[in-house]
């Protein structure tokens, strides 16, 4: 019997499923208006009230004059082909971490304390909108971007794309999962210890980490300005490289730009590629069993694997955080720090305030050391074209983070915090999936200027591949399914959700006209949600996740679902409505009602 929901949901493309830079040239070259699905696509985040991704929406005003700009670009074009030639991202949205500027928008740097209006765009904002791009958020990030975890933010905690317990990784943690989620084809975040790769391997996106120098800084709030880097997250590797081609380049007024042209391609074709001989994981992701189908896969392309003895990489991470480059960070935020040292988030202020103890003495002594250490480093390249790391070595839960902020911390930059030191870049790809349905990383790194060869080495990765579990295949419809129960990432049924390819939108509630009830009976445990009245008062707003189903799962997805339980339609707590689960009434009858716990999850852990 077909449920009686079927019969409401409607076929319909939604902004969302434009994924690529590819998918958003074709929609305005077939005649779509940037009005139409630019005002759609703000129309969409606006109503997630409360995004932890989003710190500062682009305003109606600010995306008309936006919007009236574009039209002036498209008069001097006699068609929408030649336009997208020569603006190749006119019109297409992209998102912001929010310690890069945007003209008269406020850069907070997760601080609200810091907050002040930027007085023109970072270069790297000014040459995106030469090309056409239009901002559309400035997104969260790990305060003062000071970690790798994408929990340090009084703006909220963005989860992992693929599994609500599971951090975002930081401390670009919003671009990641705006990208991640398909709000944006691409997003800016930085790097300095592993910001723009550790957030792309927990969001099977790509992460492209220029040499220093390769992009311009100026106009962004440093962490550690002498190695800080604008970094690029997309779907594709392609697409990344081509927004570094727009973005990369010399500029007179960034002390620290030092752009120049290296290798367009790695050469011979069968490369050696070092990878760690004792590599390092931790926690219950599985990564280190889906480590070595990475390393087949590689062998299976027709490269050679080097082991390499990774103790000379690993001691210059060490002094990223352990030596006095900490300082750098104290010297953006000295002032606020001894003013108002409450602004800050309590592991960050932790971090910063290292500095203290720090002399000029040691700055010299970390110099030296480095210097050492890199030369030793620099011997790897005789034995290897690239190296391969995996992303990152475990990916933590929200309460694995919350019981150790500065282990787990450091754990994730075990193969990060070694590259900016040293003046190499690297690229970021989903390699597979790991244990839970969570997604998986490897990262490619090679020496500097190297960037065009990594990008070109990185795209034979991601086409041999073939599309990601989990990804969404371009342009393809889905449809927004909210769960309350077994469906939850991390608990017993969520793998019906990730082997069909839905991908966590946000975690959100109910509005509070539900009750949620304990099923007895059901394997595993279930429960079942049912509406009140209006006027009832034991209304309670419940816990849940939505999720984004490619519509060709849909039919499978619903024969799934067992009696008493039925799709229907859900209010959410800023009144949007959503497909999700509802229970039949006559199934209460012997069903306790758990709502006050405020969500399943919760009433699980009660149990415990």
């Amino acid at each position: 019997m077909l449920h009686p929901c079927l019969y409401t949901i409607r076929c319909t493309k939604a902004v969302s499923a434009l994924l690529t830079l590819s998918d958003w040239q074709a929609a305005y070259r077939a005649g779509a208006l940037p009005a139409d699905l630019l005002g759609g696509l703000r129309q969409r985040l606006a109503a997630r009230e409360q995004d932890p991704a989003v710190i500062t929406l682009v305003s109606g005003t600010q995306l008309q004059a936006r919007l009236g700009a574009l039209t002036e670009a498209a008069r001097g074009f006699p068609d929408r082909t030649a336009l997208v030639q020569a603006m190749p991202l006119w019109g297409v949205p992209f998102a912001i971490k929010d310690n890069i500027d945007v003209d008269g928008v406020p850069t907070t740097a997760a601080c609200p304390a810091w907050a002040r209006p930027a007085a023109r765009n970072a270069d790297v904002v000014r040459r995106l909108e030469a090309a056409g791009a239009v901002w559309v958020a400035k997104t969260n990030l790990d305060q003062f971007a000071t970690g790798l975890v994408g929990t340090r933010s009084p703006y909220g905690r963005p989860a992992s794309v693929s599994a609500a317990d599971r951090i975002s990784g930081g401390s670009s943690s919003g671009s990641a999962v705006m990208v991640g989620r398909g709000d944006v084809p691409f997003a800016l975040g930085t790097d300095t210890a592993g910001s723009g790769r550790v957030p792309a391997g927990f969001n099977r996106l790509v992460g492209l980490k220029p040499t220093p120098g390769r992009v311009s800084t100026r106009g962004v709030l440093p962490a550690c300005r002498s190695l800080d880097c604008v970094s690029v997250f997309a779907q594709t590797v392609d697409d990344a490289a081509a927004v570094l081609a727009l973005v990369e380049g010399v500029d007179a007024d960034d002390a620290y730009s030092r752009f120049e042209p290296g290798p367009a391609a790695f050469t011979p074709p069968k490369l050696r590629i070092g990878v760690p001989q004792a590599p390092f994981f931790f926690g219950d992701a599985g990564y280190e069993q889906a480590w070595p189908r990475a390393l087949e896969r590689l062998t299976a392309l027709g490269h050679e694997l080097v082991a390499i003895d990774f103790a000379p990489l690993d001691a210059v991470a060490a002094l990223l955080y352990d030596g006095p480059w900490v300082a750098e960070r104290h010297a953006v935020v000295q002032d606020l720090l001894a003013r108002n040292p409450e602004a800050f988030d309590p592991t960050v202020r932790r971090v910063v305030e290292k500095a203290l103890g720090q002399s000029a003495t040691d700055a010299f002594r970390g110099q030296y050391r480095l210097r050492e250490l890199a030369a030793q480093a620099q011997q790897v390249w005789a034995r290897c074209d690239l190296l391969m790391v995996p992303t990152a070595a475990g990916h933590p839960t929200f309460a694995e983070v919350d019981a150790d902020p500065i282990g787990v911390n450091s754990q994730l930059g075990r193969y990060t915090n070694f590259v900016n030191l040293l003046d190499w870049c690297a690229l970021a790809v989903p390699a597979g999936t790991a244990a839970h349905g969570l997604p998986f990383g490897v990262t490619f790194i090679a020496p500097p200027r190297a960037d065009a060869a990594l990008a070109r080495f990185g795209r034979r990765w991601q086409d041999a591949a073939g599309p990601e579990p989990g990804r969404w295949p371009r342009s393809e419809a889905a449809l927004p399914v909210a769960v309350v129960g077994a469906h939850l990432s991390g608990l017993p049924l969520n793998g019906q959700l990730l082997e069909r390819g839905a991908t966590l939108l946000e975690t959100t509630t109910t509005a509070p006209r539900y009750r949620l009830h304990a099923l007895p009976g059901t394997t595993p445990p279930k429960p079942g949600l049912v509406r009140v009245e209006k006027d009832d008062p034991g209304g309670h707003a419940i816990a849940l996740e939505v999720w984004s189903m490619p519509l060709r799962a849909v039919g499978s997805f619903l024969a799934l679902i067992p009696a008493p339980l039925g799709l229907g339609s859900i209010e959410l707590a800023d009144g949007r409505h959503v497909h999700g689960f509802l229970c039949e009434g006559h199934a209460l009858a012997q069903a306790p009602d758990v709502s006050h716990h405020g969500g399943w999850r919760a009433y699980l852990a009660s149990l415990r």
